[in-house]
């Protein structure tokens, strides 16, 4: 098991979610970290909790991964100490909407698009040089199982997933002889806002996507991201696909009245 001590983590969309989880799990491991979103005082809020837990170092830094040049610059201007990502974990990323594709808003595919495939790109992009130079790194990308099966009316947020996972390919590809890892989990059901952002605040409709059956938890998922940046550094966890017990494809669900 690789140690993750004092090793700087880099979460984007840490501020609630999988990416606040992944946040609580790495600084558990004696991590240093990196946190990025749009919600500045939620990350500070973030922090002040871990440092009180564990001690945790943390730099919180706000930022929209679909804008290249705050990207660019935020990540430029960090301080020296922050600038040694070790291991990047591309979080951010959304859903907007449920419709077919002769229905949907342009304005919902922009943003999914923007935020699941061009943030993710910006983000690993301005990152990878440091990590060639030093010559250790490791990108790990949240897919989803959108990203390998596709469902009504989900077709463009399917399609952004199915991107994250051949960008995550073609990046091992591209850092072939390198000792950079790639690897990318995918959950299924997991009980976030994700709902809540898709149908924007809708929070009946949202909590109907979860009811009566038992979804994964963020902590479930944050211990699959942990459990690939702790393997030894000659084994890659490529793709590690995680559902919950009750889910056997993105829409079989087994739900249950009353529910576990």
């Amino acid at each position: 098991m690789l140690s993750l001590r004092d090793r700087l983590v880099f979460v984007t969309g840490a501020s609630s979610g999988i990416g606040r989880s992944c946040a609580r799990a790495f600084a558990a491991e004696g991590a240093r970290l990196l946190l990025a979103a749009r919600r500045l005082e939620r990350l500070r809020e973030l922090a002040r909790e871990l440092e009180a837990a564990h001690g945790t170092a943390t730099h919180c830094v706000q930022m929209d991964v679909r804008v290249t040049a705050q990207v660019e610059s935020e990540l430029g201007k960090l301080p020296a100490a922050w600038k040694e990502i070790d291991v990047l974990i591309n979080n951010a990323g959304l859903s907007r909407g449920l419709a077919t594709l002769q229905e949907g808003s342009t304005e919902d595919w922009d943003e999914m698009i923007d935020t699941n495939v061009k943030g993710l790109l910006y983000v690993t992009r301005a990152v990878l040089p440091g990590m060639l130079e030093r010559q250790r790194g490791h990108v790990i990308n949240i897919g989803s199982i959108a990203g390998r099966e596709v469902y009504s009316k989900g077709g463009v947020y399917c399609a952004s997933k199915y991107a994250v996972r051949a960008l995550t390919q073609a990046l091992r590809v591209d850092l072939h002889g390198t000792p950079i890892r790639v690897s990318t989990v995918d959950p299924g059901l997991v009980e976030t806002d994700f709902s809540s952002v898709r149908f924007r605040g809708d929070e009946e409709r949202a909590r109907k996507v979860y009811a009566d059956t038992r979804p994964l938890t963020p902590e479930d998922v944050a211990d699959a991201v942990l459990f690939c940046a702790t393997r030894p550094p000659h084994a890659t966890v490529a793709e590690l696909v995680l559902l919950a017990s009750d889910q056997a494809t993105a829409t079989t669900i087994l739900r249950r009245t009353p529910p576990p």
